[in-house]
């Protein structure tokens, strides 16, 4: 597996990594670094320009810059509350 990728965050995604208790937090955050190799683990988001990843209960919606190799992390969330 390559990590030639950069995990960045939006700033709601942050701030619900940041909110959530230690156990959740440390998931979330081990999941996240998974992306480092996106193309391994995010399915594309039908009808959507982004990609969607699943970290158990939770979804994250991302954009995948290609040319710069960093993925956003755009939203950040329950997962019967991100496709809303």
């Amino acid at each position: 597996m390559t990590s030639d990728y950069e995990v960045k965050l939006s700033n709601q995604a942050s701030k619900f990594l940041k909110s959530q208790d230690k156990h959740i937090f440390e998931r979330l955050k081990t999941g996240l670094e998974k992306l480092r190799a996106p193309f391994d683990y995010v399915e594309h988001y039908e009808g959507k320009d982004y990609y969607k990843y699943r970290i158990g209960d939770y979804r994250a919606l991302v954009d995948i810059d290609i040319v710069s190799k960093i993925v956003w992390v755009r939203v950040l969330d329950k997962r019967g509350r991100v496709y809303k």
